[in-house]
């Protein structure tokens, strides 16, 4: 799955000072990685990390349980989620850096998605990998 990310929440969970990613629709449960897009100005796919959970629930519910690794502010979350009563956070585990940041034709997408888009084999894992890419932490 495509994730289109602000580029300091990018930062975050390469670092791994995130480690949920809010979103308000659930995927498809079989996706197991996320394909990071850092949206403008950066504008290029620079990794993936392994998804290794989903929680779905009321928004206190994940905030509680997500809280401590959320790499936002609750004001923040809260600004998100405004209008919903349901919450998706995405659980995230290893982080793979790509050598060099990819455009987004060289997965075969056009345009950036809005929130997130399937897409096939993710980049580091086949062979269609250009440049490698480098796990940094789970």
């Amino acid at each position: 799955m495509l994730l289109s990310i602000n580029p300091q929440h990018v930062q975050n969970i390469l670092n791994g000072t995130k480690r949920y990613e809010f979103r308000k629709v659930r995927c498809r449960p079989e996706v197991d990685s996320i394909v990071i897009y850092a949206t403008s100005p950066v504008r290029r796919v620079v990794g993936e990390v392994e998804l290794v959970g989903t929680h779905h629930g009321s928004l206190d519910d994940i905030w509680e349980r997500t809280a401590r690794h959320s790499g936002i502010s609750r004001s923040f979350y809260e600004a998100y989620y405004s209008g919903c009563d349901m919450a998706v956070a995405y659980e995230l585990g290893q982080v793979f850096i790509y050598e060099e940041p990819r455009l987004l034709h060289e997965l075969g997408v056009e345009h950036a998605p809005q929130s997130f888009a399937y897409i096939g084999e993710t980049m580091c894992h086949s062979q269609a990998s250009i440049g490698g890419s480098t796990p940094v932490h789970s």
